[in-house]
């Protein structure tokens, strides 16, 4: 399966992502064990890339985990079997200017449907119990549930790239 580009997949990315809201979280710790943990994290799209940040406590393990290790894998279910798996690289951002940006992106819900008002946890953007987390993806994969056809997308994907779903179609239509 040939990566696209990812405006290729922006559409049914933005859909199950906001449509799941909660991913979970993988990390692993400097034995190579996994630790997993369900978060919602939000998504936008700069420059042609997905970009994904994650309002949170800051935590020992996780802290650890990402010192060690900044690879971390973001998956979404649904019950009608769409996924999303996100692979990324991660790392803490603490500016003010990055700060707001995240509060605002999750205020508005990024995509759609996912994020939350994060005064329910934390006072502000300046409240040094927030944490922010940013994730850079280098493959996100989206499988449909009612046929389990995937698409991947990848930094590399070359402009105007072909899933193997788009050649199937075009197939079929004659």
């Amino acid at each position: 399966m040939a990566p696209v580009p990812f405006d290729r997949i922006r559409a049914q990315f933005e859909a199950y992502v906001g449509d799941v809201v909660y991913a979970t979280m993988t990390t692993v710790d400097r034995r190579g064990r996994p630790r997993a943990r369900v978060l919602i994290p939000v998504w936008e799209e700069v420059e042609g890339s997905p970009v994904g940040w994650l309002a949170t406590f800051p935590t020992p393990v996780k802290d650890a985990h990402l010192a060690a290790n900044p690879h971390t894998t973001f998956s979404y279910w649904s019950p009608r079997q769409n996924q999303v798996a996100v692979d990324t690289v991660a790392h803490w951002v603490d500016d003010p200017a990055t700060r707001r940006h995240v509060w605002d992106l999750y205020a508005r819900t990024s995509p759609p449907g996912a994020g939350y008002d994060l005064g329910r946890f934390w006072s502000s953007p300046d409240d040094p119990r927030l944490r922010v987390l940013r994730m850079r993806p280098y493959r996100i994969q989206v499988i449909r549930g009612s046929d389990l056809r995937g698409t991947i997308w990848t930094p590399d994907a070359p402009p105007g790239a072909r899933s193997a779903a788009d050649d199937a179609a075009e197939t079929a239509a004659g």
